[in-house]
């Protein structure tokens, strides 16, 4: 094993230098003595690189994880070692867990030592089980094995949080309750959070329910350009290897994940709009109406002057490889991406918040490279003096006509400074107006605070994104730089007129947290959701038709005494299935524009795009166990998916399938382990 001396740079002194060097901070300073840690994780059988491997050493805070190659670094204070003998230890859920003890040289400040790891392939055969007839009765088939790449629970390693059981369990929350729009649940003031341990929370949702056009001929609600709960349940689904609560699938923000094939806007708007309309897949008696809008993608050399300033959390919940560790890489791409023209700043908080790099062009990606890999994780959470803070540094380099944000890396723990949420709404609404936006991305487990951060983001005309790996970081931060960090069109908002004379009922699949009133589309004074630069909306409607009974139908009213339901206008008994309308207004504007489309229902074939998005949306009702989810089964949804595949060239759909697949091998495992209790 070798291993040498490594020259340590100065690192300039900042402002509020002497606080960020303080014990707990996050800071380290050029005088630590580091052991630098840094080696490869392949494939044993195939000696295919890993990505997403958590490399750790034990006994101490220090992680990383590996990314698309395979290799990882990470660095450990000496002072966090009690013996020259380390045990390093890669992790990765469907593989044997590896361990490697590596002696370590004499103290020398900045020696470096390399391990590599092979990790095998663990699957864990499960007996299959058959439902026999009629009475449901399940039974073990003997010979008949299932192949699971997870472990059960009980055989999982302990996370961060020190518990593997994390059943979620209803809390009471001081929240007020806001009333939620006609035929949705909104987010009221129940939420789940998982059990002891553990602080992540979701609010309780409550499924759209079907409405009559009778009744209600208009939906409305704000688009959703967030695709945090996709990866979010994927953390479950193949980390955990657990199902997650229903209230963490948002049946919107899993069919935002991917990218369709729509229209792009011709002359000077930004946003065009596609429709489609075909079987639904779990009710083929229903119809199924998609939704999409999109704008044009913006190559990185064209997107304008960026004034960016990371704000980032390094609180001691950050310690974990799956947070500050990911946070380090998931910037350390981003960087590598800037232009001469765009600026960055760090600010970092803890028990305070101070600033690491003043506003540096990305001319020296070196400079802000190395500030990055300085940060440690120690201390309380102070996020509101860290907003203000971030804010205040925005200002000072606001660039005219540039894209002035502050990117907000954390796990979601606010619970030091600024603890009302009230007051950084009012804060981060405040700033937008002035024109500095907010992107805020979730990172690991066990305080994730999904509706906070969701909030956070929608206040400050940016997006939220929940980072659940390198691949992940390098989706949102360089494939999709221009949406996550262009807007180019605000407060955009959708509704739909139903034709009472084509469509029986109607309901909307997700948006829950989204639905706005009749009123508020033509009011420019209400918020909404923004759209990114290359970004695609989805919305699906299911719908019963006009003739076609169904238990699933709108519930009944008293006869009207001033209006006679039912009549149908001139234009209402044409083939129109819909009419719909989009507002938006552009990034600095006031005043809306308005798009609208009809909508027909042909019979001709659906897209490959069409076919995915319903299987999607099929598999998000799987998991929320939602009471509309009809016939659909875990193996029409792979079915589907599948015949949906079309061009996947970063393979997120097939990703998409290994989801399925996971949640296939967790119920089946769940089914039997009560039949054994």
């Amino acid at each position: 094993m070798r291993s040498h001396r490594r020259s340590i740079r100065s690192f300039p002194l900042v402002p509020l230098a002497a606080l960020l060097m303080a014990p707990g901070f996050g800071y380290s300073g050029p005088l630590a003595e580091n052991l630098h840690v840094s080696g490869r994780v392949v494939r044993a059988d195939t000696d295919a690189p890993l990505a997403g491997v958590q490399v750790s050493i034990r006994g101490t805070r220090a992680g990383a994880l590996t990314g698309a190659d395979g290799r990882y670094a990470l660095d450990v204070p000496r002072v966090q070692l009690a013996q020259q003998d380390i045990h390093v230890v890669a992790l990765l859920i469907g593989y044997h867990a590896a361990d490697s003890l590596v002696h370590v040289p004499d103290a020398v400040a900045g020696s470096s030592v390399t391990v590599d790891f092979r990790l095998k392939p663990e699957p864990v055969a499960l007996n299959e089980l058959v439902v026999a007839g009629a009475t449901g009765v399940v039974q073990r088939r003997e010979g008949a094995k299932v192949a699971d790449a997870a472990r059960s629970s009980a055989e999982m390693p302990v996370g961060p949080t020190g518990t593997t059981n994390l059943r979620p369990v209803m809390t009471q929350t001081n929240t007020p309750s806001t009333s939620f729009k006609t035929g949705g649940g909104w987010y009221g003031p129940r939420r789940y959070r998982t059990a002891t341990g553990n602080r992540e929370e979701y609010a309780h949702i409550t499924d759209n329910a079907f409405l009559s056009p009778d009744d209600h001929p208009l939906s409305t609600f704000s688009i959703d350009v967030d695709r945090a709960s996709y990866s979010n349940v994927r953390r479950f689904l193949l980390r955990d290897r657990r199902l997650p609560p229903v209230d963490a699938v948002q049946i919107e923000e899993m069919v935002n994940y991917f990218s369709y094939h729509y229209d792009l806007p011709h002359g000077n708007d930004p946003v065009a709009i596609t429709t489609e309309v075909g079987a639904a897949p779990w009710a083929p008696e229903h119809r199924l109406l998609r939704i999409g809008l999109a704008s044009r993608p913006v190559a990185t050399a064209d997107l304008p002057p960026a004034n960016l300033v990371f704000l980032l959390d390094v609180s001691g919940s950050m310690a974990s490889p799956d947070k500050l560790p990911l946070v380090k890489s998931s910037m350390r791409l981003l960087v590598q991406q800037l232009r001469p023209v765009d600026r960055v700043a760090i600010v970092v908080y803890a028990g305070a918040a101070g600033l690491v790099l003043e506003p540096t062009s990305g001319a020296h990606k070196g400079r802000i490279l190395e500030a990055i890999d300085r940060l440690e994780a120690g201390g309380s959470t102070a996020g509101g003096a860290g907003l203000r803070l971030a804010y205040d540094v925005a200002r000072r380099s606001f660039r005219r006509g540039g894209n002035n944000r502050v990117i907000l890396a954390t796990d979601g723990d606010f619970n030091v400074g600024e603890s009302s949420d009230a007051a950084m709404i009012r804060l981060i609404e405040a700033k937008r107006a002035q024109g500095t936006f907010l992107t805020v991305l979730g990172f690991g487990t066990g305080n994730l605070q999904s509706e906070k951060m969701q909030e956070l983001a929608q206040h400050g005309n940016g997006n939220y994104a929940y980072i659940d790996g390198l691949q992940e970081a390098r989706k949102v931060l360089v494939h999709e730089m221009g949406g996550t960090l262009l807007t180019v069109a605000k407060d955009v908002k959708v509704q739909i007129e139903f034709n009472p004379g084509r469509v029986r009922a109607y309901r909307l699949l997700g948006y829950e947290n989204r639905l706005l009133a009749a009123e508020d589309f033509n009011d420019d004074a209400k918020d909404a959701g923004d759209l990114g630069a290359g970004h695609t909306v989805t919305a699906l409607y299911e719908i019963i038709p006009t003739g076609v009974e169904s238990d699933e139908g709108p519930g009944s009213v008293d006869p009207l005494r001033y209006r006679t339901p039912g009549r149908v206008s001139g234009a209402g008994r044409g083939d129109e299935l819909a009419f719909v309308k989009v507002r938006y207004k552009r990034p600095h504007g006031t005043e809306s524009h308005l798009l609208q489309r009809a909508v027909r229902d042909g019979s001709g074939k659906v897209s490959t795009d069409f076919t995915f998005a319903s299987a999607v949306a099929g598999f998000g009702m799987l998991l929320r166990k939602s009471p509309y989810r009809g016939s659909i089964s875990a193996g029409q949804v792979l079915a589907l998916a599948d015949d949906g595949l079309g061009d996947d060239p970063e393979g997120y759909r097939r990703g998409f399938l290994e989801l399925v697949r996971a949640y296939q091998a967790i119920t089946h495992r769940e089914v039997w382990e009560e039949i054994r209790r």
